[in-house]
């Protein structure tokens, strides 16, 4: 199995930013996308962000758009996410997941999970 690790989570102030990276390890890396998925108190587990190894493409949810962006270093098999413009409704467990499958928005489609990072950020 893929073991994913996350980091960069912590506590912000509205309108703040932080960076989550996610990295891959334990075997060859073979997964279609990595994303990343959320999930608030009281609140369903939802999309967040992902993106294709091979050919970088990226989509959002639509409540984060223009303020998240994701990228990947396939030299260090890592995916980040920079979150700009943070508001307190992006308070939640920041998951990162691995698949490879199309469908990046679908948590279904994914294979591997890490425990999670919490974002907090406060008015």
């Amino acid at each position: 199995q893929v073991q994913l690790v996350e980091s960069g989570g912590g506590t912000v102030q509205a309108g703040g930013s932080l960076r989550l990276s996610c990295t891959a390890s334990g075997r060859t890396f073979s997964s279609y996308a990595m994303g990343w998925f959320r999930q608030a108190p009281g609140k369903e587990r939802e999309f967040v962000a992902a993106i294709t190894w091979r050919g970088g493409d990226t989509d959002y949810a639509d409540s984060v758009k223009g303020r998240f962006t994701i990228s990947r270093d396939a030299a260090k098999i890592t995916v980040d996410l920079q979150m700009d413009s943070l508001k307190a409704e992006d308070t939640a467990v920041y998951v990162c997941a691995a698949g490879g499958s199309i469908g990046i928005r679908v948590a279904d489609r994914y294979d591997y999970w890490g425990q999670g990072t919490q974002v907090t950020v406060s008015s």
